[in-house]
């Protein structure tokens, strides 16, 4: 009986995995030595800074972070006094979460570093690329999304 073998370096999931962690890593050097944040606490100041109040619920589903990744975030951020917390009126389980004068300032420094970064990225491939890319990526999200 012949045992079929998953080349994991042409299987499409596997590569896509690999390859969002390359660039994640590589952009996560931006961010750690300009500011200092970890991965979760750098997804929940640019989810506050470009959709405002949120809550750490709200914040988890766009970012795919799970509930206790957030919290730490949240908590450090507010350590710093990046952002604050406001009970919810009717339902006093849920907080809303806004960045501060100082939160945002931090945001705004870090939209062009960000922007930068990812014209770089694309500055790799040629028009074509970066259209296929544009292009392959919306399928896959409109067919997994």
């Amino acid at each position: 009986m012949t045992v079929e073998i998953l080349d994991l370096e042409t299987f499409l999931p596997y590569r896509l995995y690999h390859l969002a962690d390359l660039v994640s890593r590589d952009f996560s050097r931006l961010y750690k030595d300009h500011f200092g944040l970890t991965r979760p606490e750098w997804r929940v100041l640019a989810g506050l800074g470009q959709h405002g109040t949120m809550t750490a619920s709200a914040l988890g589903e766009q970012s795919a972070m799970h509930k206790t990744m957030v919290s730490r975030a949240v908590a450090e951020l507010e350590r710093r006094r990046w952002l604050t917390r406001r009970q919810d009126d009717t339902d006093r389980r849920l907080e809303h979460l806004t960045l501060t004068k100082a939160g945002a300032d931090a945001y705004r420094n870090m939209v062009p570093l960000a922007k930068a970064f990812e014209q770089q990225m694309l500055g790799r491939l040629t028009t074509s690329e970066q259209a296929a890319l544009t292009t392959g990526l919306a399928a896959l999200e409109r067919k997994f999304g």
